[in-house]
């Protein structure tokens, strides 16, 4: 996930047709929400005592 955020951040930086910008924000839009979910999963809570 986080390669695939890294990597459609990078391709945002240098690409200058509209629709593929929006293709690629979109995209990235759902990895990140991707991430994010799978870390409100894995967090990790303290164990009790």
């Amino acid at each position: 996930m986080q390669a695939n955020i890294a990597h459609y951040k990078e391709l945002l930086g240098s690409e200058t047709d509209r629709d593929k910008i929006a293709a690629l924000r979109k995209l990235l839009a759902e990895e990140e929400a991707k991430l994010a979910e799978w870390r409100a999963k894995n967090r990790r809570t303290p164990e009790k005592k």
